[in-house]
């Protein structure tokens, strides 16, 4: 009780104050409110391309392991990891012991068989020692044919040695002597979405940038579309190529493939305009009105272009927003445009 009676005094002392004196009026002020300035730009509507983003591993176009049909010793090895090879260029010789009995065991057999055909043609000699003689001569030769390919080993494609697993003197066993990698072009396969499938096509660019690089762009198409759709991930595949003619690209460095599908007309605003509402994940920009007041518009973004955003909504072709001095805003106030 004691403490509201000292609040009904404090009070009314206060009014007493205010009432009672006409000189405290003459140093009343009205305050002037300051207008906040602003810059300003008008959005337009252009041509957006529409894109995803993907992500992969580049592969080599082709690989090769470089082996023996048969366990056999090692000759001679003739390149190394990172040298470069060429399509039917000799890379290992192995023992060649079995092909020289191969050889002379096909040689002796066309002897018999041209002399078996000599005399089968007089007479001389039954159809059926004919046949064997030449199916004795075919077999030979196949036999040192397949141990010729298996002796001396070349190059299947032109690529590089990405591997070597023996050494000379070695019997060769369950690893490759040597893996050659094509990277001329190389390769990155990548997962697409179902509902983009009628919107892929083959030949059509891309752009990749690698980790390896930073943001530097690589150029690439589409060389492969898969025809099915896989039910478990709704994805399709397609391979994606990159000419690497300069070989920079190589196999196993990380890629994001940048793949435009479509054109859209849509608002673009200056990344300037666009501010994040604190506390949540909406943008907003403010909207410079006809009667120089700033209206609080909520927008939708699309792709970041450079120092652009594409608008999906909240933005009209045409209509001027602020870009400079937003902090200073409230919906609804009035504002001194500076840079008209």
């Amino acid at each position: 009780m004691k403490k509201f009676f000292n609040v009904l005094l404090v009070v009314g002392a206060l009014a007493a104050v205010s009432c009672g004196s006409k000189s405290s009026k003459s140093v009343e002020t009205t305050a002037e409110v300051e207008i906040p300035n602003v810059e300003v730009a008008t959005v337009t509507a252009r041509e957006v391309a529409q894109q995803v983003l993907f992500t992969g591993n580049v592969q080599a176009e082709a690989v090769n392991n470089i082996a023996p049909q048969s366990p056999r010793r090692i000759n001679e090895i003739r390149f190394d990891v990172g040298d470069h090879v060429k399509k039917g260029e000799l890379l290992v010789s192995l023992d060649n012991s079995a092909l020289i009995q191969a050889k002379a065991q096909m040689e002796n057999a066309k002897i018999e068989y041209e002399r078996t055909e000599e005399l089968y043609k007089i007479g001389g000699a039954s159809k059926s020692e004919y046949d064997a003689r030449r199916l004795q001569y075919e077999v030979g030769k196949s036999t040192y044919e397949n141990l010729l390919e298996n002796t001396t080993l070349t190059a299947p494609i032109s690529g590089i040695v990405t591997a070597r697993n023996y050494d000379k003197g070695d019997m060769t066993g369950g690893l490759p002597v040597l893996v050659i990698e094509q990277i001329r072009p190389v390769k990155i396969m990548i997962n697409i979405s179902e509902n983009l499938f009628a919107k892929v096509r083959k030949g059509m660019k891309v752009d990749i940038t690698l980790e390896a690089y930073g943001d530097e762009k690589f150029e690439g198409s589409i060389s492969r579309i898969y025809p099915t759709i896989n039910n478990s991930t709704r994805t399709f595949q397609a391979e994606v190529t990159i000419p690497n003619n300069d070989e920079r690209v190589r196999p196993g460095m990380f890629a994001r493939v940048t793949l435009p599908y479509e054109k859209h007309t849509r608002v673009v605003a200056p990344d300037r305009a666009v501010n994040k509402l604190m506390g949540s994940g909406d943008r907003y920009v403010y909207v410079l009105e006809a009667d120089g007041t700033v209206r609080y518009s909520k927008v939708t973004l699309g792709r970041r272009m450079d120092y652009e955003w594409e608008i999906l909504s909240g933005l009209e072709d045409g209509q001027t927003v602020v870009v400079k001095g937003q902090v200073a805003l409230t919906n609804g106030c009035k504002v001194n445009v500076v840079n008209k």
